[in-house]
């Protein structure tokens, strides 16, 4: 049984740097055939993929995001991590983690619970 959980501040400036931490257990981040992603969706409307770190480290940020976006990870702590810059309201959402696995071709087998995060000065 693999387990994810979100977790940081649930009230962000504007301006300021959203980020939050997804601890992982029950598999590590750094085995072959699994890729570790951010989701999010705003109130009302659909989910936004956001970006993804590999188990190698590698990184692919949504085109939309990639100015502000950054993930990365502590191997030792077995768990990656957000940072999304310069945030407004717009950014406001429940923010997932997830796993991508290679064995349900891609798909993500496994996810958090997700963490609400409002931006509101």
């Amino acid at each position: 049984q693999v387990q994810l959980q979100e977790s940081g501040p649930g009230l962000v400036k504007p301006s300021q740097t959203l980020s939050l931490t997804c601890a992982v257990a029950g598999a590590s981040i750094t085995t072959d055939g699994y890729a570790w992603n951010w989701i999010r969706q705003p109130p009302g409307k659909g989910l936004e993929w956001m970006g993804v770190i590999a188990y190698d480290g590698d990184t692919y940020i949504s085109p939309s995001l990639k100015s502000r976006t950054s993930i990365s990870r502590d191997t030792s702590k077995n768990q990656f991590s957000l940072q999304l810059r310069s945030v407004t309201p717009e950014d406001t959402a429940v923010y997932y983690c997830a796993r991508v696995s290679s064995v349900v071709l891609d798909g993500m087998d496994y996810w958090g619970k997700g963490t609400l995060v409002t931006v509101s000065s």
